[in-house]
């Protein structure tokens, strides 16, 4: 029998898809990857499917690859299923239209989300179910957690009994991560509904069992009227799910239908909608119909084929009036497509309703009762507004519904837990519901919001506890609860203007009770004092410091809320907790099982209540007002924006350098310049992933500008004094600086030191020039460049951003970037802080390196017709003077020497950009349009191993072999770090990943080696940490190479568990080069030259090496033998690896 658990969306659904899945054709995608997640875990564990077997779970290299291998499987009688969302299922339409056309039983299971337009976002609407819709599919949806589990079992069982596919899909983010306390079946409960010999029959019909052709040409003589011969099958589909629905139903006690209505019976206004807002709406016609209202919402379920018969048998006869809700936009269109379904169905009705449509929730919009409320209010109006939008104000065409007060009657606890990304404060929460959930009688419902930074950007969970069922898809506003790991959030968010009265505010600081008092705003006082808060402090931080975890205070915030607020028995949940303990982290060694333990205890000892006076409540203050989108959208105040607000934003376009408006202040440590000990090496600066330090060099003038600046003798100049610049508050404290650092004799320059004692010394240097003391291709040369990527929201310790740093500073503002979906894309360029100050954009994943082409091409067609021009100009302006002797010409002196300068020097950063910006262009107006094309432009085309390895490697094989000067760079961290680490092509044998839980089975793709095969490329191969200098040779000879060139950038990252921590990276990118892990080397395929850079590795190395890794380690604790046996192969291969490369240098 099943039991009730806390689950998500994600292993809702595929607790029931394992069952009926043999084969899983996988690609990781955000939300949906936890899917494909759970069939790896469970299969490696043992768990078998219906059909006593593991599942057989195949990662592709992309999503078409994924639907393409579960085709093949279905052709051959194997069930299969795969699990995607947005771009991800519109990849598999092509595959899904022959699937849908071969009449083949098949479920994709997709956590529905944005499909990119102007922008790129990974949270939820219908955008890509909509995209989809016409490929032949049937789509089922679902508006819970709960619902997920029956909704997915639905689907499996009506492909088979209606020999048709299925997309069964739900909510990404609202419901796909949204934690629920729920009924989950076992396999023993669902067997009995399964059609076996169905199964029998579409194994019978294989073209194993029998031989057929499939996948014919057919041309216009058949092609039509064998498209119309499967009209049968869509005409009996409703009735196959609803037989199906109420097998269900009779099993479980449920009540699904292919449309469900919920309210009043007599009901004249109805809400249709599908998805997670249903149990909104539900919660809303509850209290409507309570003060005497008669108002309804007609669910659905069944979204493809869409059932005139069944839509009608459940829809109140006396319904005078419909709003339809759409999760997405179809541009251009009368109504979306929801709102026509249900239009169209009333086309031969007589007395039909009036009708209108609307949208929400797009991009994940947090949809309320009040915003579901006016939609009701809509419907009574005089003048309805069609076409109309909730959620937010568009206040240029006048569509938007004003939100109308309601308020539920729903009695349950609200916490609202604000945390810094990687503090652990998710898990914290999660583990406290699920703890709630599984230990008590309580019902419970957990969802997190998240911002676009890799780690140090804020989460907020927002947990729910109560004595029924919770079904409430929306934000918590009123909580009861509040918790903050940082104090700095208080300055920057409105965390307690809605805290409920007699509420519980809990701080996380290293502050004394005195000194918060002395540092809250009059605003958080009166809040506290007026509501009468009990208000709790605590320095989790340094209790983690104490105890050898540090920054990790997951484990010490969840005991301590669960003291402070009595939501559980709080010495039983701490012995439970010690045992999650020994569970969760007995792969990571006894140390840390025994520091997290240690960290929890006697914790009521270490939280102190703060007395909030009385006095406080008579205490003013302003509000504060935010101005622009940057800094409302910085302070999360984006919901107050209006559409007006975006009206110069059409495009998507925003501007560059906006990350230095944030001044995050998160660092608990922060570097100490120690002059005396500097030997201004400048490689601080160069290892620094958040472009935090930079050395200067300053004139005595200079120096009276900046007071108070802290400077010492350039060593081997008298002229010039230097400096050595900290950005404090965009500091995220990683301790590469530090780390880096030769110092002088022993002793560092640079000393990571509490944030409290550090005097903010050189904070902000302005208006100094650039001196060109030192040659750029020196790592003390190009350090002094001013770096135009700074303060990106990458992980402290980051091994990908230095690369990009370093780029900037040598191409300057002629760089061009083209970059691709992932971590490099979410950190270099997500609203409101990007930290580019070059021009850069991202397509998608998938075609990056053929847009970077195209943005090549489209750069170098125009540079070549000024270059046509200029010499048609010249050679007439030569023309001109013979005939007029000393007349001057169209163009003036001036400008002819220029053009004739440029003709020669065309690709030469530093004397184009002088050109252009001494071009007269009044004598030559026709050219003024186009000066930005003067300067010098160098295209780079930037993304991770998952793109370069995997889904974009057709793209960089076709640039490879053009024979154009473009330039690739290829941040590898040989695993997908976006989406949370599974495993890529680039991945090595033995590493422990997503998709290779008991480790890889296969070797690294040896990138560089295939495209050296190219002729006229150039592929280098860096880490920075193991030479600098050769790094920055590398990434100046490929731009200066005139061919297509390729750099591989060893990149660790935070997926790696590196032991000594993030901080260390430079020291693991040392390690992996001297060890002969990753070796480092240059060629160039003009001169047919290639230079191993590091020629005599240590292999006696190769093992310490691997053991500072967990990805290495985890897969001991859990096999030793395979272990051994996978690592042995790893050394082996790295060898052979090696002596490929010392033979092309001999």
């Amino acid at each position: 029998m099943g039991k009730y658990k806390v689950i998500d969306g994600n292993e809702a659904c595929t607790h029931i898809s394992y069952m009926f899945t043999e084969i899983a054709g996988i690609y990781p995608i955000t939300p949906a990857s936890p899917m494909s997640e759970y069939i790896d875990k469970w299969s490696t564990e043992g768990r078998l499917n219906l059909f006593n077997n593991r599942v057989k779970l195949i990662e592709m290299q992309s999503e078409a690859g994924a639907i393409a291998l579960v085709h093949g499987s279905l052709q051959t009688g194997s069930l299969a299923s795969t699990y995607t969302a947005s771009q991800g299922l519109l990849l598999m339409i092509p595959s899904m239209y022959k699937i849908a056309g071969e009449m083949l039983p098949c479920v994709i299971n997709v956590a529905s989300r944005t499909v990119a337009t102007h922008a790129l976002s990974i949270f939820g609407d219908h955008s890509d179910i909509y995209a989809s819709r016409s490929t032949g599919f049937c789509f089922l949806a679902s508006s819970s957690v709960e619902d997920t589990i029956y909704m997915t079992l639905a689907s499996y069982l009506s492909t088979l009994k209606g020999k048709l596919p299925f997309v069964n899909f739900f909510d990404g983010f609202r419901t796909s991560h949204e934690l629920n306390k729920v009924y989950v079946p076992d396999m023993s409960e669902i067997k009995g509904l399964v059609p076996f010999k169905t199964i029998d029959s579409f194994r019978k019909e294989s073209m194993i069992s029998k031989k057929q052709i499939k996948g014919t040409t057919q041309n216009d003589d058949v092609y039509f009227q064998n498209l119309e011969a499967r009209n049968k099958y869509y005409d009996k589909m409703p009735d196959v799910v609803n037989e199906c629905m109420e097998k269900i139903n009779k099993k479980f006690k449920t009540d699904y239908k292919p449309f469900n209505y919920y309210g009043d019976e007599n009901a004249e206004k109805v809400i249709v909608a599908m998805g997670s807002v249903c149990d909104a709406l539900k919660e809303l016609v509850d209290v409507l119909n309570a003060k005497g209202e008669k108002v309804g919402v007609l669910i659905v379920h069944l979204f493809r084929p869409f059932s005139k018969k069944y839509f009608l048998e459940v829809l109140p006869k006396k319904v005078r009036k419909i709003a339809v809700l759409d999760r997405a936009k179809e541009a251009g269109s009368v109504g979306e497509p929801l709102y026509e379904d249900v239009v169209n169905i009333f086309n031969d009705v007589k007395n039909k309703p009036f009708i209108i449509g609307g949208r929400y929730g797009i991009s994940s919009k947090d949809t309320n009762l009040e915003d579901l409320y006016a939609v009701f209010k809509n419907l009574d109006s005089n003048e309805p507004i069609n076409s109309f939008t909730i959620g937010i104000v568009d206040d240029v065409t006048g569509k938007s519904l004003k939100p109308c007060k309601i308020k539920s009657d729903k009695k349950n606890i609200e916490m609202l837990i604000y945390g810094y990304g990687s503090d652990g404060m998710i898990s914290a929460s999660k583990d406290i519901i699920k703890t709630i959930g599984t230990e008590t009688e309580a019902f419970v419902q957990g969802y997190f919001e998240y911002d676009s930074k890799k780690s140090g950007g804020i989460t907020v969970s927002h947990l729910r506890i109560g004595k029924e069922k919770i079904n409430m898809p929306y934000y918590i506003t009123n909580p009861h609860i509040v918790v903050c790991t940082k104090d700095v959030y208080l300055e920057k968010y409105d965390m307690l203007s809605k805290i409920r009265k007699n509420g519980i505010f809990i701080l996380v600081t290293d502050k004394t009770e005195q000194e918060i008092k002395n540092t809250l705003s009059n605003k958080i006082k009166y809040e506290l004092a007026k509501k009468n808060i009990k208000f709790y402090i605590i320095d989790a931080y340094k209790i983690a410091k104490e105890n050898n975890i540090p920054n990790k205070i997951s484990m010490i915030m969840e005991n301590a809320i669960v003291y402070i607020t009595k939501v559980l028995p709080h010495a039983e949940f701490t012995n439970d907790q010690k045992e999650s303990i020994k569970l969760h982290f007995a792969k990571k060694g006894d140390e840390i099982v025994n520091n997290n333990i240690n960290a929890i205890k006697d914790i009521e000892n270490k939280i102190v209540k703060v007395e909030v006076d009385e006095l406080w409540k008579n205490l003013s203050y302003s509000e504060e007002k935010y101005t622009g989108i940057i800094d409302n959208i910085i302070h999360l105040k984006g919901n107050d924006l209006t559409v007006k607000d975006f009206e110069k934003h059409e495009s998507g376009v925003f501007p560059v350098n906006t990350s230095n408006l944030e001044k995050r202040n998160i660092a608990q440590v922060l570097p100490r310049w120690v002059k005396e000990n500097c030997i201004e090496c400048n490689q601080c600066s160069i290892v620094c992933p958040h472009g935090v330090i930079r050395p200067k060099l300053m004139t005595e003038d200079e120096i009276k500008k900046n007071k108070n600046v802290v400077v010492i003798p350039c060593m081997g100049n008298d002229e010039y004094k230097y400096a050595l610049e900290i950005s404090y508050e965009n500091c995220t404290g990683c301790g590469l600086c530090a780390n880096t650092c030769p110092g002088k004799l022993g002793a560092k320059a640079l000393i990571m030191t509490d944030h409290k004692e550090v005097e903010r010394i050189n904070n902000e240097i302005k208006n100094i020039t650039n001196k060109k003391l030192y040659l750029e291709s020196t790592i003390k040369g190009v350090a002094f460049n001013e770096p135009l990527f700074k303060y990106s929201g990458a992980c402290a310790g980051c091994g990908e951003t230095p690369y990009l740093k370093l780029l900037t500073q040598i191409y300057k503002d002629g760089l061009i970037i083209a970059n691709a979906t992932g971590c490099s894309s979410i950190y270099g360029g997500s609203l409101p802080t990007n930290p580019y100050n070059v021009s850069w954009s991202n397509s998608l994943f998938e075609d990056n390196a053929e847009y970077g082409l195209g943005m090549f091409l489209g750069v170098k067609t125009i540079r070549e017709r000024i270059a046509s021009n200029i010499k048609k100009a010249l050679a007439k302006e030569k023309i001109t003077n013979i005939m007029k002797e000393r007349l001057k010409g169209r163009l003036g002196i001036k400008n002819i020497e220029m053009f004739n300068k440029w003709l020669v020097n065309k690709d030469n950063y530093n004397i184009t950009k002088e050109i252009m910006e001494n071009i007269n262009y009044d004598e030559v107006k026709e050219l003024e349009p186009l000066k930005g094309y003067i300067m010098s432009k160098d295209v780079w085309i930037v993304g991770g191993d998952g793109w370069s390895y995997d889904i974009g490697f057709g793209g960089i094989d076709h640039i490879m072999a053009s024979g154009e000067d473009v330039n690739i760079l290829v941040l590898d961290t040989e695993v997908y770090s976006n989406t949370g680490g599974q495993a890529s092509k680039s991945t090595e044998k033995g590493a422990v990943a997503k998709f290779a839980n008991d480790g890889k089975k296969t070797s690294k793709k040896d990138l560089a080696r295939m495209m050296m095969g190219y002729p006229n490329v150039y592929v280098a191969q860096i880490s920075l940490g193991a030479n600098m200098n050769q790094a920055i040779k590398a990434l100046r000879d490929a731009g200066s190479h005139k061919g297509p060139s390729l750099v591989i950038a060893y990149s660790p990252c935070i997926n790696h568990g590196i032991k000594k921590g993030m901080g260390n990276s430079i020291e693991e990118e040392r390690l992996a080069v001297k060890s002969g892990y990753f070796p480092i080397f240059r060629y160039d395929g003009e001169k047919e030259e290639f230079t191993l850079d590091f020629k005599s590795p240590d292999f006696d190395l190769y093992d310490n090496f691997l053991d500072g890794e967990n990805r290495y380690t985890m897969i001991k604790t859990v096999s030793p033998k395979l272990a051994k046996e996978l690592l042995t192969e790893n050394k082996k291969e790295a060898i052979k690896r090696f002596e490929y490369y010392k033979n092309l240098s001999n």
